[in-house]
């Protein structure tokens, strides 16, 4: 190679490198790193128990120290070796969405429906209404953002012990039903109770953000659980990665109380509109992509 060839080339390669190193500097502050100094399970640690506080490798609730009463199959160890005793909730209802919706509880942990691991062992711990509360105190362990002011978020639901308290929490069960089009739905496809973002604006919406929501199945229709929102075993942090149905960067991402997507109030700047993006996963007629908007996920 000539002196001049050479001497032409290293300019090329510093902007080579250049933008090699502007492409890895816009991802990693787009992926915002979640703090990872704090065990993912967060408040599911439970003082130390950890695992052991929800799931017991033998003799089911009994194990946990609920004592012979709980031993059988029906009240733990029914769904992912259950360790607390759900069995005041068998068979409840549970009216949400100010009586829209009516959720029959299964009538014990050995159910087949998704309501079993999706509702009916979530409220074993968090309800303070029909069940005992077992294992909580009513308040968060972990740091809210100071746009929530100093007002501790329940924990427990339908904590003043009347039948009608769950009017006023967002709606789950077996009738809670997702679906497409219509005023309010995804321009989407449903297949046997699987979504699918197949349409322009849905699609549009999947690359902006993603679908980090995991919906329940039952009679081949899709339905909203606890677990559909929370994953119950990550508090702080949600991984994007090749797995992921998400358009953002690769990365560790920020989140607040057990959700499953991006959601970061603490983040007070002007335009970051992720902790919307979470809900208009499900509220599409909310969303940037069906309202026209070309805005997509600030972080």
């Amino acid at each position: 190679m000539s002196r001049v060839s050479k001497e032409r080339s290293r300019p090329m390669k510093r902007i080579t490198m250049f933008l090699l190193l502007s492409g890895m500097i816009v991802t990693n502050c787009a992926a915002q790193n979640a703090s990872t100094n704090t065990d993912v399970l967060g408040a599911h640690l439970n003082y130390g128990r950890g695992c052991a506080a929800c799931h017991t490798p033998h003799s089911g609730a009994m194990g946990n120290g609920f004592g012979a009463s709980a031993a059988t199959p029906s009240q733990g160890s029914g769904v992912a070796l259950w360790g607390e005793d759900a069995s005041r909730l068998y068979g409840k209802t549970i009216t949400t969405d100010g009586g829209k919706y009516t959720e029959v509880l299964p009538s014990s942990m050995s159910a087949t429906t998704p309501d079993v691991a999706g509702i009916l062992a979530c409220l074993s711990c968090h309800d303070g209404n029909l069940g005992s509360n077992t294992m909580m105190q009513n308040r968060v362990y972990e740091t809210l953002p100071p746009t929530y002011g100093k007002q501790a978020i329940p924990t427990l639901l339908g904590g003043t012990g009347t039948t009608s308290n769950y009017l006023n929490d967002h709606p789950v069960g077996l009738n809670v039903t997702v679906n497409c089009g219509g005023g309010m739905g995804w321009d989407c496809s449903l297949e046997n109770g699987v979504l699918q973002m197949s349409g322009v604006n849905s699609r549009k919406f999947v690359k902006n953000y993603g679908l980090f929501v995991k919906f329940g199945v039952y009679n081949n229709t899709a339905v909203v659980l606890c677990t559909t929102c929370h994953d119950q075993h990550s508090m702080n942090v949600v991984v994007v990665d090749g797995q992921t149905q998400s358009g953002l960067p690769t990365g560790e991402y920020t989140t607040m109380f057990f959700l499953r997507g991006p959601y970061n109030p603490a983040n007070m700047s002007a335009t970051n509109n992720q902790t919307a993006q979470f809900c208009r996963q499900c509220h599409a007629n909310l969303s940037n992509e069906m309202r026209g908007s070309s805005a997509g996920t600030s972080l």
